[in-house]
């Protein structure tokens, strides 16, 4: 099968996209698709598809139907599931991510962004589609922590403390790695506390929290 696909399948994957109106952790820039290779479908397919049900309930048979491929256009660019799934996983590391920064950035000043960092959450929150952090939900189907899904998931961490600890340097903080971690479990916390509550004034909390943090 070469990179052009059936109607049926185009319908499905511009029916199915993300959004800004639909997932705000995946809109910039993918909001702005346009592209119709069959490598990229399957991989917006696969990360919808884990981001609302889960890794195990992501079957092959599932994805193929979904996608309007065939298994073997999947095989052609993934060895097989567990690598179809991290390079899913990557791909929305990178956009929430982009996303996030830019959202957060908007912010006029250091003191703004750091706080901004629970604003932009909320909006996530509100957004349709939300199911909390895939790389959380994701790091608890694996038990091996070495399982390259938990290792994804650490590397987004990682993303994310580093983003909050520059923040934290602009603004002056005497240890800005400590404040970064005390941030990043706020963050974590309130959107866990969104999903499973249902919450979204979680967001609001933590960062009343964060404010005591920075003494404002």
């Amino acid at each position: 099968m070469g990179t052009s696909l059936p109607a049926m399948a185009i319908h499905l994957f511009t029916k199915n996209n993300l959004t800004k109106e639909n997932d705000r952790s995946t809109i910039f820039p993918m909001n702005e698709i346009t592209r119709n290779d069959t490598r990229d479908i399957i991989l917006d397919v696969t990360e919808k598809l884990i981001y609302k049900s889960g890794i195990a309930a992501t079957g092959m048979d599932l994805l193929v139907k979904t996608a309007g491929v065939s298994r073997k256009s999947i095989y052609r660019y993934f060895a097989n599931k567990e690598e179809l799934t991290v390079a899913a996983l990557q791909r929305r590391d990178q956009r929430w991510m982009h996303w996030y920064r830019t959202e957060v950035g908007q912010a006029a000043t250091p003191t703004e962004r750091l706080l901004n960092l629970f604003t932009v959450l909320k909006s996530w929150f509100v957004s349709e589609g939300f199911r909390g952090c895939a790389f959380i939900n994701t790091s608890g189907e694996t038990g091996d922590p070495l399982d390259p899904v938990r290792l994804v998931a650490r590397d987004h961490k990682q993303k994310l403390l580093d983003y909050v600890c520059e923040l934290c340097t602009e603004y002056g903080a005497e240890n800005p790695q400590l404040l970064a971690k005390q941030l990043l479990i706020l963050i974590d916390g309130a959107i866990t506390v969104a999903l499973v509550m249902g919450d979204h004034s979680a967001a609001d909390n933590a960062q009343c929290m964060a404010r005591k943090l920075l003494d404002l």
